[in-house]
């Protein structure tokens, strides 16, 4: 880690599809905290192979790749796109959807003393009833089980989740999250 890297503060949410982990990066970034977002990452690579979305493309494709390419496939540009960042000058950095136990790892490696892993967790039928709802990439009920399924089973999402830093239990409305996240950059001086 270079001495001008000796400073940045990464904070980065963990959670299940529809617990909140993208309503709290918007919160963030409205405060003009830069993201990361690992799910472009993959919906990228998706695009780029001709390949157009659903559910069942990305669960398929996001496997094959990572198989292909490896389970660092996604950490390893996220990697480079946080070093960017903080080349460029940014001291406080939000990482939207961090996935799996290697993910976790590798950005722990990278990042020593740096990162701050924040998992948003909500009850599985509020969950899967927000992710009817959302306007991207919204998921049937059977859809959103079988992706909780295989990131749970094939990404092994639950060791970021079940290791966390903080925890926020995000069963409410929107004031509520954005109150529990305050507390979290209070408790962690994020934003000093």
């Amino acid at each position: 880690m270079s001495e001008s890297r000796s400073h940045a503060k990464i904070l980065a949410f963990v959670g299940l599809p529809g617990s909140g982990k993208s309503e709290a990066t918007e919160y963030l970034t409205a405060k003009g905290i830069p993201k990361v977002y690992f799910g472009g990452v993959i919906l990228s690579a998706l695009k780029d192979a001709g390949l157009e979305w659903s559910e069942a493309t990305e669960k398929e494709f996001r496997e094959e790749i990572r198989q292909r390419e490896g389970k660092d496939f996604v950490v390893k540009r996220m990697v480079k796109e946080i070093h960017g960042l903080i080349d460029a000058g940014q001291r406080h950095i939000v990482a939207d959807g961090l996935y799996s136990w290697t993910e976790y790892k590798i950005l722990k490696h990278e990042f020593p003393g740096e990162l701050i892993v924040v998992a948003i967790v909500a009850p599985r039928h509020i969950r899967h009833h927000r992710l009817t709802l959302r306007p991207i990439r919204p998921m049937t009920a059977d859809e959103a089980n079988a992706r909780d399924w295989a990131e749970i089973e094939s990404l092994e999402k639950g060791g970021p989740i079940a290791i966390a830093d903080y925890f926020i239990h995000n069963d409410k409305d929107l004031v509520r999250l954005h109150a529990a996240i305050d507390m979290v950059l209070s408790e962690t001086h994020f934003l000093d």
